[in-house]
């Protein structure tokens, strides 16, 4: 066999220094995405609580939901008092990257406040006002025709 000069522990090495290498770009790549998240975004650290309406120390109600890879958001219905709601979603999937606005014509009023694009691992907030009583319908604008959507009640 011409040309082959590699004993077989020099092949291993090679071999072991190679595909060592690959994982090194690999798990690089994974965290790279493509540049800095936006301010009002961060890395996914809990999701404790998850729909639960507190009240912060500025008298706006909050509220956390997730997203998956399961194209569902958890939980799928919230309801808070009319006012001044801050919500958190969080995108708990691996694979799949998300978006969050409410379902245009289908409130009582329209909510413009969204989240275009939401990275796997990444939460955002959103601060908006609902004042009219009734049910508010919100979407994964990437995934609606896999039914993930959800329901935000405004008490009367």
């Amino acid at each position: 066999m011409r040309g082959r000069t590699r004993t077989t522990a020099g092949g291993r090495r090679s071999v072991g220094r190679f595909v060592g290498s690959l994982a090194l770009v690999a798990t690089l790549a994974a965290c790279g995405g493509g540049g800095a998240p936006a301010a009002s975004s961060s890395t996914v650290a809990s999701t404790a609580g998850l729909g639960r309406v507190t009240t912060a120390s500025d008298g706006v109600q909050q509220v956390t939901i997730q997203t998956q890879d399961n194209y569902v958001f958890s939980p799928a219905r919230f309801t808070v008092a009319p006012g001044k709601v801050r919500l958190t979603v969080v995108n708990a999937a691996t694979q799949y990257t998300h978006a969050f606005r409410f379902s245009a014509g289908k409130g009582p009023e329209p909510i413009s406040a969204q989240i275009p694009v939401l990275a796997p691992g990444q939460r955002q907030t959103i601060e908006f006002t609902a004042q009219k009583p009734g049910d508010y319908r919100f979407e994964c604008s990437f995934h609606t025709q896999l039914g993930q959507f959800g329901t935000m009640t405004v008490r009367g």
